[in-house]
This record gives structure tokens, C-alpha cells and sequence, in this order.
């Protein structure tokens, strides 16, 4: 077996359990920066694959698209896991947010709802990131994210959202969080791939009953995690595509995963769950160990410290 410093589940697992007891498959569509002439056709390509979990968010702008997506699948939606977010300038205004990319997507509900980042921007018309006189994100300083959980927490009740969380949390944020959380949130969407494992929040998380989901888990062009020789080697080892490998490693740690693409092979490719053996996992582990391959790709200029253990700018490598 693996390290019990690392995140570990059997291999082959295909579905988690959140701590409402809903189901959720590990494997999911992501749908950031994909344009509407092609994201409809990336998810109706995702749903006959089999992927049965979008992920999409109102600030992504191709939440129309998207649903257009799911209605021309013909689905039944009770087979379906959908997630979106809540953007920054709907913190004080969660429901009016939720209804919107309701209204968006054609559903009358989604099973996971997520606040998108943990701060919150002042509106300004329709301006999705308002600015100060300096250029900076004009942050909504006197809302904390602990005031946006409870307008989280009551659409549990009026039934828009069969779960709730957070994104881009580290786990002082999180600790804070729960001290006054009547709902614990049911996941918690972050950065991690190969180059940035997060290997201790996600251990955290799953040892308060948050399930850990993955954005960027191939990487990018900063962080090349398709290329490096350790993830080549395996997948030439599999017969398998390098993607195959890093969305599997991600699986076997308990970690949902939900790749982006609008490439109708490589949807279909990434859909096929492949399983790791304990070495090839604990080489994957320690990748990011090697110099210059411990990499964070996306944090955008909030002028925020989110406390994220080793924390650099975006692309940079420590």
C-alpha cells in the first residue's frame, strides 16, 4: 500500500459518497474557457462517454451552452451531478446568483453548489470584477466568507442545491469556516495535479468528511504534468494516454477529477478509468519534489493571502 501520508483509496473506485449521502462520480467534464460553439457539443460527447458530472460556473459564461448540452443528451436529469458556483460579486446575493445559473443551465436545481472563491467583490452593474482607482480587484473587505456560508446554507432548504461548498479554500480558511457552520461543506474545490499535489489538504479535508475535487488536474502549460518522463513512462507502461494516468492517480487518492476539454477523442479517452499499482502511484506522490516541478498555475491578483501551503505566485516554481 501507499504511504498513509498520502491520500489512498482502492483502485478501481468510479464513485464517492459526499457526507449528504449523495453519490458522486470521481470522473466528471470540466468546462472552464470552453467557448459556447463548442462547450454543447464537449457535453453531449461527455454524456454519451458516459461521464455522467459537469462541472460549470456562472463566471465561465457558457452556462446556456452548457444546458443546451445536457437537454440535448435526453438524459433524465436524476442521472446527471451537476455543479456551479457562486462569483464573487454574489456574495451578498447568493440566491439571486444560483437562480441565474439555474435559469441558464434549464434545471431546477443542482446537486452541488460551490462559493467560487473565498472573497468577495463589491458589485458594480454587471461588471463580474469590479475595480478600484489603482487597477485592484475592488474586494468587498466587510463580507466574510462565513457571512456568505449561512445564504449558502438556507438554499439547502428551499431545495436549489443538494449540497453546498467551497473553492480555492487552504485549510486555515477552512478551520475558520466551520467554527460557525451549521452545514459542513460538502466539498472543496482546489488546484491540484502531479506538479501540486496538495497531498496534506486533501488528507485534512477527507478527515473532516470534505470531499476533495481537482481542477487543472492535467496541468498546463505551466505546469506540464502531460510531458514529464515519470507520467510518460507509466502511460507507455498501460498503453494508456499520459491524461489517463494523471486523472487515475487523482481517483486513487479520493479526489474527484474533472479534466477540461472540447476534443471529442480526448473526452472519450479520458473517460476510460484506468488503475495505478501502489509504485506507480508513490512515484506520481513525489513528483512534485523533483526541483522546479512544484508549480500553482491559477491564483489570480486578489490581493488576498489564501495561507495555501507553499504558496508562490502563479507559475512560479519553488
Amino acid at each position: 500500500m501507499t504511504s498513509a501520508k498520502y491520500p489512498s483509496i482502492k483502485a478501481g473506485t468510479d464513485s464517492l459518497k459526499l457526507n449528504t449521502g449523495a453519490t458522486v462520480p470521481i470522473l466528471g467534464l470540466g468546462t472552464w474557457r470552453s467557448p459556447d460553439e463548442q462547450v454543447t457539443k464537449a457535453v453531449e460527447v461527455a454524456l454519451k462517454a458516459g461521464i455522467r458530472h459537469l462541472d460549470c460556473a456562472f463566471a465561465y459564461d457558457n452556462e446556456v451552452a452548457v444546458g443546451k448540452g445536457i437537454k440535448n443528451s435526453n438524459i433524465p436529469r436524476d442521472q446527471l451531478f451537476v455543479t456551479t458556483k457562486i462569483w464573487g460579486t454574489f456574495h451578498r446575493r447568493v440566491e439571486e446568483g444560483i437562480d441565474i445559473s439555474l435559469q441558464r443551465l434549464g434545471l431546477d436545481y443542482v446537486d452541488l453548489l460551490l462559493i467560487h472563491w473565498p472573497v468577495a467583490l463589491r458589485q458594480k452593474g454587471d461588471e463580474k470584477i469590479p475595480l478600484r482607482e489603482d487597477g485592484s480587484r475592488d474586494l468587498d473587505d466587510e463580507r466574510t466568507l462565513n457571512e456568505t456560508w449561512k445564504e449558502m446554507e438556507a438554499l439547502v432548504a428551499k431545495g436549489k442545491a443538494r449540497a453546498i461548498g467551497v473553492s480555492n479554500v487552504s485549510k486555515p480558511f477552512m478551520e475558520d469556516l466551520l467554527k460557525t457552520a451549521k452545514i459542513v461543506p460538502a466539498s472543496n474545490q482546489i488546484e491540484a495535479h502531479p506538479f501540486l499535489p496538495e497531498h496534506d489538504l486533501v488528507l485534512y479535508l477527507q478527515s473532516k468528511g470534505i470531499t476533495p475535487a481537482a481542477y487543472s488536474p492535467l496541468g498546463s502549460g505551466a505546469a506540464p504534468v502531460l510531458e514529464d518522463e515519470t507520467i510518460l513512462k507509466i502511460a507507455k507502461a498501460k498503453g494508456a494516454e499520459p491524461a489517463q494516468v494523471a486523472i487515475a492517480w487523482q481517483a486513487q487518492r479520493g479526489v474527484l477529477v474533472i479534466p477540461k476539454s472540447v476534443t471529442e477523442h480526448r473526452i472519450i479517452s479520458n473517460a476510460k478509468l484506468i488503475s495505478l499499482t501502489d509504485q506507480e502511484m508513490q512515484e506520481i506522490n513525489e513528483l512534485h519534489k523533483q526541483p522546479g516541478k512544484h508549480i500553482r498555475t491559477c491564483m489570480p491578483p486578489w490581493g488576498v493571502d489564501f495561507k495555501f501551503d507553499n504558496y508562490p505566485p502563479p507559475g512560479q516554481k519553488v
